[in-house]
């Protein structure tokens, strides 16, 4: 699970630093993080784990309907993450992310960001578990000539 694709973790963060909106997926195990930084005196930033959309308009469909109150996002920076999720820490991306949810002032969203993790980390234990017995994994070379 721990691929060796190639992307510069500075190209990562700094797009972090900037985004409006972001989506951190998880193609393994199908999810995606979702971390919107807009907030108002009424309305605090919003962190999310969600299945991940089928496209970039999918995703933005589903945040103009999940945070009415707020106009079209200008930006939404789209992160796949094909590393174990404990490297999100060790790269520093989720230091990031929660620096630029601290900047609200509101300690929900980073109980919900902290919590989020925790779900990550259980989905990709079960993903693990699952590619050790073969649940839901089909073998493509059998050991029989």
């Amino acid at each position: 699970m721990e691929g060796n694709f190639l992307f510069d973790i500075r190209d990562v963060i700094q797009n972090i630093e900037r985004a409006e909106v972001m989506s951190v997926f998880f193609p393994t195990f199908r999810r995606a993080l979702i971390v919107d930084t807009r907030y108002k005196d009424d309305v605090g930033p919003f962190v999310r784990l969600m299945p991940m959309a089928r496209s970039p308009q999918d995703r933005m469909r589903s945040i103009r309907r999940i945070r009415p109150e707020f106009p079209r996002p200008t930006n939404l920076t789209l992160v796949p993450w094909q590393r174990y999720v404990a490297s999100l820490i060790s790269s520093g991306v989720w230091d990031k992310i929660m620096a630029r949810l601290e900047e609200s002032g509101d300690e929900r969203v980073l109980i919900a960001c902290n919590e989020a993790l925790e779900e990550l980390r259980q989905l990709e234990s079960a993903e693990l578990t699952a590619a050790i017995t073969g649940n839901n994994y089909h073998t493509l070379w059998s050991a029989d000539g």
